[in-house]
């Protein structure tokens, strides 16, 4: 198995093959100049991929044999039916994960992402969107008690907008800014989902999947750093 890593959204997969064991082999594609050869992966050069099964080949040159599979919720997915234990074992369950997951990519991250690229999200929309997702997570654990892709799929939009507030990176004021880290990651209105946070962050997989000074780096000609 080989996988693309670069972006927020590959971060979600590579999350979920590290908390499953997965051997796998890491590429790195850069998005802006994205080589020729990549076509052979996917003809619109979409990423993240995994290229899966077949003889082993070199990712320029890969397998006809191989599955060159797209798009990161439906990976989450694939990693899930490979290990299964990256789901809830009970059916309702399962069924109660996917829709956080649903829940979460589509009214939550696009508003983590916004905040802090677009810079057209206020400060109630975030806080709101944020308050939501916190009332889906049960008292203690995970965001479907144990790890799953649920989380993988939140994860890396909250280690960004954490490493781009405390890096004052982002368009948004820096009043903003101070007020959207104080909020979210110090108030008591968010003790829970800090909580979280501090519970996911502490995770091996996180850390070494994660790379907090790339994220800030890459994206840093593209978005402001506030005074």
């Amino acid at each position: 198995m080989s996988v693309e890593s670069i972006t927020l959204y590959a971060c979600k997969v590579e999350l979920a093959l590290v908390e499953a064991g997965a051997k796998y082999t890491r590429y790195e594609i850069d998005m802006i100049r994205k080589p020729e050869w990549y076509t052979k992966v996917h003809p619109l050069k979409k990423l993240p991929a995994i290229v899966y099964g077949g003889p082993t080949a070199p990712l320029e040159d890969p397998s006809p044999a191989s599955a060159k599979l797209v798009e990161s919720l439906v990976l989450l997915e694939f990693v899930a039916d490979l290990f299964p234990a990256l789901l809830p074992a009970d059916p309702v369950s399962r069924a109660r994960a996917r829709l956080v997951m649903d829940a979460i990519a589509s009214k939550l991250t696009p508003v983590l992402h916004d905040f802090g690229f677009e810079g057209d999200v206020s400060l109630d929309a975030l806080f709101t969107a944020c308050e939501a997702f916190q009332a889906l997570l049960p008292p203690d654990g995970f965001a479907v008690g144990q790890w799953s892709i649920t989380d993988a799929v939140v994860a890396p939009f909250l280690g960004r907008v954490d490493a781009m507030l405390r890096a004052g990176q982002g368009r948004y004021s820096p009043e903003n800014g101070e007020k959207a880290y104080k909020e979210l990651f110090q108030s008591e209105r968010f003790a829970r989902l800090q909580k979280y946070w501090k519970d996911l962050s502490s995770r091996e997989s996180w850390k070494s999947t994660f790379d907090e000074k790339f994220i800030i780096d890459y994206q840093r000609p593209f978005v402001p750093t506030r005074a």
